[in-house]
């Protein structure tokens, strides 16, 4: 049985890997067939790995490879290592796909409203499966989770704020119509992110019912350094008593929590809450490595 478990275990490892590179490569398809011919550009790190390409005449691979290593190693530090793994192997994927279809045919010319649409379309499936599976094709978002934790802004404005710069940049290579038309792709992309997502943004509130709330709540601190506190709650039918455990999570650890769960008890009754925005209390976490 434990081989068994093993063996589903190590599958779906893989196949999460393989959807991450799935998702990277559909990424760098919608960057080098629709936007990137058409003067549009992306957000985040890809957005200034795009511009860094037009100005100083880099292989654009290279610099999402580069410009990401220490938002890989705060993802490491803030999120755990799987994260880490999962989004080295998703850049590398989006890096070499920026790489081999680099002079592929658009698929879009000229259409700028069709342009922005395919293009966030395109790589906001991209992204999606890819954060849906546990990696990250873009530092940003890591960037903007620390912050938020510094400053007094929520995740999302966080992301919105550091977007108005890279746009800012954007603009000094494709104008101010590029850096219109690349915020528009990017609002797409990130509806998209959402969709494939289910509830990207913000943070999430799990609310959980076990039959091992003290074993849960040390592996949530142990494994993503947050804390939890509990609740004695009464079931309506059973009369039974229960410790109730509430757990405020950022966007980015919600797949690790529910291996967590799933690990410790797959009975467990769950709800999951979006969460517009936190502020003050404990909602901090401490380093797992």
């Amino acid at each position: 049985m434990k081989t068994e478990n093993k063996t589903t275990a190590v599958g779906n490892i893989i196949l999460r890997g393989v959807i991450v590179v799935i998702g990277a490569l559909i990424t760098a398809y919608g960057l080098e067939a629709v936007l990137i011919p058409n003067n549009v550009s992306d957000g985040g790190v890809t957005g200034l790995s795009i511009v860094g390409s037009r100005l100083f005449d880099l292989p654009l691979g290279l610099l999402i490879a580069i410009l990401n290593i220490p938002f890989v190693y705060l993802g490491y530090k803030q999120i755990g290592r799987s994260f880490a793994i999962y989004s080295v192997l998703g850049i590398a994927s989006l890096a070499a796909g920026t790489f081999f279809m680099h002079h592929i045919t658009p698929i879009v010319e000229g259409d700028t409203l069709l342009v922005t649409v395919v293009g966030g379309i395109i790589i906001g499936l991209g992204m999606g499966l890819a954060l849906r599976n546990g990696g990250a094709l873009d530092g940003i978002d890591m960037l903007a989770v620390l912050l938020s934790r510094k400053l007094p802004f929520g995740t999302s404005d966080m992301i919105l704020f550091l977007n108005v710069f890279v746009f800012i940049v954007v603009s000094t290579v494709f104008g101010l119509k590029g850096a219109i038309l690349s915020g528009i792709a990017y609002f797409i992309a990130s509806k998209v992110i959402h969709i494939v997502e289910e509830g990207l943004s913000g943070a999430k509130t799990f609310t959980i019912i076990t039959k091992q709330p003290e074993m849960m709540v040390e592996a949530i601190r142990d494994r993503l350094g947050r804390g939890a506190t509990y609740k004695m709650v009464q079931g309506g039918y059973t009369n039974e008593h229960f410790k109730e455990i509430t757990c405020v999570i950022n966007r980015l650890e919600e797949r690790k929590m529910k291996e967590i769960i799933r690990e410790i008890d797959e009975n467990a009754f769950i709800m999951v809450y979006e969460v517009a925005e936190v502020k003050g209390g404990s909602f901090k976490k401490k380093d797992i490595h």
